[in-house]
């Protein structure tokens, strides 16, 4: 039976390879702490926290995040540590809550290996704090109990780390909240959650770790079981269930297409659009994303079952070469044998699991890539052959594709919602990937300038028309060449930009309807705009920044940036963050304010449950294919025919 705790209030521990899930309303930084027996933390190295994420027995998330899973393994831990400590904190920065009393009160709960809960505790009555010490697992005369502490802090995470006798405390939190602050740049939006708290999701076998936890207490509504989700390899996992029970939004859906029925003794046969939704793309979107989770969790259940080995291993391996005994007749070599022949068993069934779930996985893809519409398929999909301007702005764009290293052959479309909530930047930096690194510079902008052409080709493509208008900054007229297929067919607002009175230019209109759109919603006089304005959503593609930017034009994009999105102004850079390292710091939040994706395949992406870096590899259109130009020849058809 599950205790629920209130401040205080501790309980005794059944097991010691735990799980502690964490839910909140909004993203939080979690971490913890180990303490000696007065629950002093001796040094940073007893901190586990996004930039450092692992001490021995314990793994916390890379990055804030609205729910998390920390590993646990008491046994694990070195002997003189007597006390775990769960820290939670607000990621600061612009337009973040600052204290507790703002956001859903956090949800904490302790659990086995197969998602069974034994303990829970919800953090009520914070109001300014900003970071709070949640819960402690502690020793006492060798048993091991979770204590329910709630003591929040309103000056941070630095009063929370001195008070644990960190030193250099001030120093510690701010490189926490930089950690945090730079995973956020590069994680991939979630997607939304339904009314209930609920992630739209699926679990998967007990090979991979399921979906996010539960709500807090006073947000809870009826839900299956907890999915389980061992980070360690005490049991081969199952299949992936296709029936998708929590794929699930917040009407009533129609129902899913029917699976075929599966032969005795072996998994359900995938269907595209099995997950629930309004509609056909609706389904499609929430049966990514539910992929997308699944490969996440079943490769960080894998990862973590292969350190478990190794460690365990370590430990085993250092055990005998510590004991004299092991020197006399051979006792040492057969222990030895018999601790890499437990690693070898281990990592076998552990990556056995994987290959079940990345198979599975992989024939879902296979049904679910010919499926898609246009705004979610890639340019080689046939789709694109019968291709209409559509009505209506769908849900999401695929932008890209995203796969891991245990899983090289599985692409996840990554799908961003429209409109765009944030801007777009395409790196044309030599970055640290192999393939950057492999490309000539000149080679590299103009990838990066092509990649930027076809991602406004398929928003132009996706949207009703008229709907969507892109307006283009070239200062020194580099990207004539990838802007044909723009500039040909007819589809830009104007003549792309040059020179410095071009940027000015653009910038300046750009800057006034955003201007006069905040005010006509401030004021509720949408319809006092003025009759000139375009209302659509507008595209700013602005090449080879800053070259032919002044401080007020820089000044002018970083409006852009931060203010544009909220009222229909998006912004897709092209840049080489190097080049604007005059400015210095003063430019760090417009970087980090922009999705950043590259021209060649790179590992800088991180999703939003638990961190992985994934490869991201930008959408192309097969070598001699004409899609494009015969997309953009519709959409500038379409417009042509609307203005009649």
């Amino acid at each position: 039976m599950t205790a629920e705790l209130v401040r205080g209030q501790n309980h005794t521990l059944p097991q010691t390879r735990l799980e502690i899930r964490v839910s909140a309303g909004s993203p939080v930084v979690a971490g913890a702490t180990l303490g000696d027996e007065r629950g002093t933390v001796r040094g940073a190295e007893w901190i586990a926290h996004p930039a450092s994420h692992r001490v021995p027995g314990l793994e916390v998330s890379r990055q804030a995040a609205a729910d998390h899973r920390l590993a646990v393994d008491l046994d694990a831990l070195p002997d003189s540590v007597h006390r775990v400590t769960v820290l939670l904190a607000l990621p600061t920065g612009a337009g973040r809550p600052g204290r507790f009393g703002a956001v859903a009160a956090p949800f904490v709960a302790v659990t086995g290996l197969d998602g069974t809960e034994i303990a829970t505790f919800t953090l009520t009555g914070l109001d300014t704090e900003s970071a709070v010490s949640a819960l402690e697992l502690y020793r006492r005369q060798g048993v091991w109990k979770v204590r329910a502490v709630g003591q929040g802090y309103a000056a941070g995470l630095a009063e929370m780390l001195a008070d644990q006798g960190v030193a250099e405390a001030a120093e510690l939190a701010a490189s926490i909240q930089d950690a945090v602050a730079s995973g956020l740049a590069r994680s991939v939006p979630p997607p939304p959650r339904s009314p209930e708290g609920e992630r739209v999701r699926h679990p998967a076998g007990p090979a991979t770790t399921g979906g996010a936890g539960r709500p807090p207490a006073s947000a809870r509504t009826p839900e299956p079981p907890a999915d389980p989700a061992p980070p360690q390899p005490a049991a081969p996992g199952g299949p992936v269930n296709y029936a998708h029970p929590r794929r699930q939004t917040s009407a009533p859906p129609p129902p899913p297409p029917a699976a075929p029925p599966a032969a005795p003794g072996q998994p359900a046969q995938p269907v595209a659009g099995d997950a629930t939704g309004w509609s056909m793309d609706e389904r499609l979107y929430n049966q990514i994303w539910g992929m997308f989770e699944d490969l996440a969790r079943a490769v960080a259940a894998y990862r973590s079952a292969v350190d478990f080995a190794e460690s365990r291993m370590d430990q085993e391996l250092d055990r005998t070469l510590s004991d004299p005994r092991s020197r006399i007749g051979g006792a040492g070599d057969r222990a030895r044998d018999e601790a890499r022949a437990k690693h070898d068993e281990l990592t076998g069934r552990a990556r056995d699991a994987l290959e079940r779930d990345l198979a599975q996985l992989a024939a879902e893809s296979a049904v679910v890539e010919p499926a898609l519409p246009a705004a979610y398929a890639g340019w080689g999909n046939p789709v694109w052959h019968g291709y209409r301007v559509p009505m209506e702005i769908p849900m999401a764009l695929r932008i890209g594709d995203l796969h891991l290293p245990e899983g090289i052959g599985l692409r996840i479309p990554l799908l961003v919602r429209l409109p765009l909530e944030r801007g777009i930047w395409v790196d044309s930096g030599r970055t640290a990937s192999e393939a950057a690194a492999a490309t000539a510079g000149d080679q590299l902008r103009k990838l990066a300038m092509e990649t930027a052409v076809a991602l406004a080709a398929r928003l132009l493509a996706v949207y009703p028309a008229d709907e969507f208008s892109v307006h283009v900054i070239d200062p020194a007229g580099s990207a004539a060449g990838p802007l044909a297929p723009l500039v040909s067919s007819g589809v830009l607002a104007g003549p792309p930009a040059a020179g410095a009175e071009g940027v000015s230019s653009v910038l300046a209109h750009l800057t006034r309807r955003v201007d006069l759109v905040q005010m006509a919603i401030r004021a509720g006089a949408a319809d006092a705009l003025p009759p000139d304005l375009d209302t659509g959503e507008q595209l700013l593609i602005v090449n080879d920044f800053p070259h032919g930017f002044d401080d007020r034009a820089v000044t002018q994009l970083r409006y852009l940036a931060d203010e544009g999105p909220s009222v229909g102004v998006h912004l897709l850079m092209v840049a080489d963050r190097e080049d604007a390292r005059a400015y210095g710091p003063v430019l760090d939040p417009l970087w980090r304010s922009l999705l950043r994706i590259t021209p060649v395949a790179d590992d800088h992406l991180a999703d939003p449950w638990v961190g992985h870096a994934w490869t991201y590899e930008p959408l192309r259109a097969p070598q001699g294919s004409r899609v494009l130009e015969q997309v953009l020849a519709l959409v500038a058809a379409a417009r042509r025919s609307g203005r009649r």
